[in-house]
């Protein structure tokens, strides 16, 4: 049986890589990029421009009969208002991937944001902001407010790729070519001041650093080439040393703690083989308290928290519903599991299931429950979950998000199961990119509605 080849390019088409055209930037899009049309009427995706720019765009990728071409804004022959002078030297055209908006000013990000934001939950849910009881702004972070051409350094968690000398970098791009730095901006003081871009790391493919939040728990998960041994792992401060075995991607404790320890909501969490906590050290509190402001939870209640991780909102929950409460924790990763149960041994109150939501869920028999949080990957919850959920008559869902789209399609599921949108708040936990995380608070429609 023949494969679809209907979206592939064909094989005589031209590359159109390295073409530029004269356009004007019309909207900003999801994904840290501006939507324009060339004079024939081709769309171009373009970074490193703004809304209403004129530019000369440097085509990246594409082909004659792609369906859209991604670009670059080379040269800006009339630039937006919010426009400014990058703060990062390695910002630009083919230079580092990681900062989609060093040329933005700081309320302008936001504001950009918002937009998107707005434009996804229109297109993909059929809302407005009033109908998702949004006021249409972006919080920034505490902190976060600066002046602009100055940076926050927020970034708790860097992985830096390294090149083929042995040299630290980030990615350039919807590439694997690695862009040299000697100190990346948005990172957090406690990662800066390892030096890991100040050292040689051969044979590594990439080093991650994490500066905990709440601790002085510093760590670096190393990933080793095919066949490298590891170096001897010298840095600026105390530092525990893991790394990621190339034959089954686990990751194993070389010296140091395999563990650091992060702190929200007044309570002290585990987080073991460099898994997975917010970045912005003010984002768990910040998230915690948009969900428990949202979801007013009740002494007695129950509740579900779903992709759970290593506890952060079951923690949350099972303090304010008290010792007659009850709150499941269902998460996939082996090892947040066994890190959730530390952290939550002290309230018997918490169960944590290890599993794929869609698999454990349907399982636990569980018919009702009053309070319900969602953190999914950034893929979504999808429709069969959805329609779980909404089953089991909870009075409020908190559902968070770090992707405007997949919230939009997961708000709709609930919508045609009976289930509204209360509130939405917006935070900036990821300033210079265009990334953004959002709470949405959904209750039951009224039957007389």
């Amino acid at each position: 049986m023949p494969h679809d080849t209907s979206d592939a390019p064909s094989v005589s088409a031209a590359s159109l890589e390295g073409e530029e055209y004269e356009v004007e930037v019309g909207p900003v899009a999801h994904g840290g990029h501006c939507i324009a049309r060339t004079d024939e009427g081709r769309v171009l995706f373009v970074r490193h421009t703004l809304p209403g720019e004129k530019v000369i765009a440097r085509i990246t990728e594409g082909n004659e009969d792609s369906r859209f071409l991604r670009a670059d804004a080379v040269r800006i022959l009339e630039p937006a208002k919010d426009r400014v002078e990058a703060p990062c030297p390695f910002s630009g055209p083919g230079r580092c991937g990681g900062c989609d908006w060093q040329h933005v000013k700081p309320g302008a990000q936001r504001r950009f944001k918002g937009e998107v934001i707005a434009e996804q939950l229109q297109r993909l849910a059929g809302l407005t902001p009033e109908e998702a009881g949004w006021d249409g702004t972006v919080m920034p972070a505490e902190g976060d407010k600066l002046p602009a051409g100055e940076v926050p350094a927020w970034r708790t968690r860097v992985q830096y790729a390294i090149d083929a000398e042995g040299h630290a970098g980030l990615r350039r791009h919807r590439s694997h070519e690695v862009e040299r730095i000697d100190h990346c901006m948005i990172a957090a003081p406690g990662v800066s001041e390892l030096g890991v871009e100040k050292r040689e790391w051969p044979g590594m493919a990439s080093v991650e650093a994490i500066s905990a939040t709440g601790s002085h728990d510093r760590q670096v998960v190393l990933t080793p080439r095919p066949g490298a041994r590891l170096p001897l792992v010298e840095l600026d401060r105390p530092v525990s040393v893991l790394r990621v075995d190339e034959h089954d991607d686990g990751v194993h404790r070389v010296h140091g703690r395999a563990f650091v320890r992060e702190r929200a909501d007044g309570r002290t969490y585990r987080v073991g083989n460099g898994g997975f906590w917010q970045v912005h050290p003010q984002a768990a509190d910040t998230l915690v308290k948009a969900v428990m402001q949202g979801l007013m939870p009740r002494k007695g209640e129950s509740a579900l928290d779903l992709y759970c991780g290593v506890g952060l909102f079951a923690g949350a929950i099972a303090e304010r519903v008290g010792e007659q409460g009850a709150v499941l924790g269902i998460e996939s990763s082996k090892r947040a599991v066994e890190d959730a149960r530390h952290n939550l041994d002290d309230l018997p109150r918490v169960r944590i299931e290890h599993g794929r939501v869609d698999r454990v869920l349907p399982r636990t028999g569980i018919s009702e429950t009053d309070l319900i949080v969602l953190d999914p990957p950034r893929a979504g919850a999808g429709k069969q979950t959805v329609r779980h959920l909404a089953s089991l008559a909870a009075r409020r869902i908190a559902y968070v998000a770090c992707d405007p789209a997949a919230l939009a399609r997961d708000l709709a599921y609930f919508r045609e199961e009976g289930y509204r949108v209360r509130t939405l708040r917006a935070f900036d936990l990821f300033p210079m990119t265009h990334h953004v995380e959002c709470v949405a608070i959904l209750e039951p429609v009224k039957k007389d509605a």
